[in-house]
């Protein structure tokens, strides 16, 4: 048997190992939204989540009236926004935690604005928060607007996705199918039909199950996501097999490279 048959006789022996190794997944396990057996093309779909002012939150509050210079003693955080280069209505992936310029809520519940002073908000909306200082602004500006908005509205994407992080939701409202496209989506061996939701509700932490393969996600409590959400995707049997036969193959890539140096170091 000479050199070149001895040779691709090794690397055949070398890529049948690694075929004979590799995992079959179903493209059934893979396909999102999936018929049920009523087989309907039109679902209810879940209500809106509207997000509500909790303690230890962090708001922005907007001013405007028709007087600019008026205005600007209740904005004392503009300038700090403007050169931070924050953007709203803008999704934003958060790699560390910076100090966000805002007004924290307090244990109490409240947020202390200036003349106009102490303002309870916790358990109301940001549109009921912004109507309520509104009344109060109208005893020193002429036709005021108020904006609200939660600074802090974030929520944690980890395990089997392209590109596991913690986002900001600007715009208060994502829901799951959302999040996992900012996060690059579901890799090929993250199990879609057992994705856990990780949420705070009344002082308690619950554990959530969502099936991604079945369209009742679209009705599901979880379909929108709430601040401090954490979406964790769980990997499949393929990528436990993968990492256990990572180990199995080394040895033996190892042992057939060596084989072929020993081969070739003699011809």
């Amino acid at each position: 048997m000479n050199l070149r048959n001895m040779r691709a006789q090794a690397v055949c022996w070398f890529l049948g190992l690694c075929v004979s190794f590799s995992s079959c997944i179903s493209s059934k396990e893979l396909a999102l939204y999936q018929k049920d057996a009523s087989g309907k093309d039109t679902i209810a779909l879940a209500t809106p989540y509207v997000s509500t002012v909790k303690v230890g939150d962090v708001l922005s509050v907007q001013v405007s009236s028709l007087s600019p210079e008026a205005t600007a003693f209740f904005n004392p955080y503009a300038a700090i926004t403007a050169m931070s280069g924050t953007t709203a209505g803008q999704n934003s992936q958060t790699a560390s935690m910076p100090y966000t310029p805002g007004y924290l809520v307090g244990e109490d519940g409240q947020i202390e604005l200036p003349l106009i002073g102490r303002q309870k908000v916790a358990g109301l909306t940001n549109t009921q928060a912004a109507a309520q200082i509104r009344q109060k602004l109208l005893d020193f500006l002429k036709e005021p607007t108020v904006n609200v908005r939660n600074l802090n509205f974030q929520i944690s994407v980890t395990g089997e996705v392209a590109r596991p992080s913690l986002f900001s939701i600007t715009n208060e409202q994502i829901t799951l199918p959302a999040a996992l496209g900012l996060a690059g989506d579901i890799t090929i061996y993250g199990r879609r039909d057992n994705v856990l939701i990780i949420r705070e509700e009344n002082g308690l932490r619950t554990f959530n199950r969502v099936d991604l393969t079945k369209r009742d996600l679209f009705k599901s409590p979880y379909y929108y996501l709430h601040p401090n959400d954490v979406v964790y995707i769980e990997p499949g049997k393929a990528r436990v097999a993968n990492a256990d036969r990572t180990y199995q193959v080394l040895p033996i890539i190892l042992s057939t490279l060596s084989f072929i140096a020993i081969i070739a170091s003699r011809f």
